[in-house]
């Protein structure tokens, strides 16, 4: 277990969206006011012209977070990305350790076909209980003491994602946080390769051959062992 696990006796909090409120506050008054901003509108709403301020700023908000539970989140930086697995797999978050990056600063990476603000924030929840952690126990039970606490679940943990507690908490500071500057990419780009390619297979015997397209005008070859033309299979328009 790490050393900031928090002892059995951790006062626990009553309202998680009083904590974000919180958290709120505290960065509204920290900024610097850059205009007269009427009562009646969010100053936090719609602020954020590029996607990884966003998703600094939603750190920012989850920190209060993990401090009300005894975690303290370290510096992340966090981009917009495909992870290591590429884009075909079904990956959506992925965080390196610290010794991997020469600033020593964890860095995580959200699927770019995400687009959903709520949905992103879940997936960068995960990441950051590996950011507690340091990537050091993978999906183990260090990682799933501490992804319980936060409020996360599931049946296994490398797919947790929030529960309905959790869920509320973060649909708030969706909303606080304003639209996510992103635009989803297409997982998969479509595939030219035909599924059928062309071949050629003779009547009396097993022989099969596959049959380059540049050679389908010539028509079926002859087996070479009984000198007949074989037949077409596959795709030969």
């Amino acid at each position: 277990m790490p050393e900031n696990v928090p002892a059995r006796d951790e006062p626990k909090v009553d309202s998680l969206p009083a904590v974000v409120d919180a958290a709120a506050d505290a960065a509204a008054a920290a900024s610097p006011p850059s205009a007269v901003v009427p009562p009646t509108v969010q100053p936090l709403a719609g602020l954020h012209a590029f996607r990884e301020a966003w998703l600094q700023a939603a750190v920012d908000h989850l920190r209060p977070l993990f401090a009300a539970r005894g975690y303290e989140v370290p510096p992340v930086r966090v981009s917009i990305g495909w992870p290591g697995t590429g884009q075909r797999s079904q990956v959506e978050g992925e965080c390196w350790p610290r010794k991997a990056a020469e600033d020593g600063v964890n860095q995580i990476f959200i699927a770019p076909n995400l687009g959903n603000a709520c949905k992103v924030i879940d997936v960068l929840t995960h990441e950051l209980v590996h950011a507690v952690d340091d990537c050091k126990h993978r999906h183990g039970k260090e990682f799933r003491a501490i992804a319980l606490k936060v409020g996360l679940v599931g049946p296994e943990m490398r797919s947790a994602s929030a529960g309905k507690e959790l869920r509320a908490t973060l649909e708030a500071i969706a909303a606080r946080l304003g639209p996510f500057p992103h635009g989803p990419l297409a997982r998969r780009l479509p595939s030219t390769r035909r599924s059928n390619p062309p071949r050629a297979r003779c009547p009396q015997c097993s022989y099969r051959l596959a049959i380059p397209r540049r050679f389908l005008h010539l028509g079926p070859p002859l087996c070479p062992e009984h000198r007949v033309e074989m037949l077409e299979e596959g795709d030969w328009l």
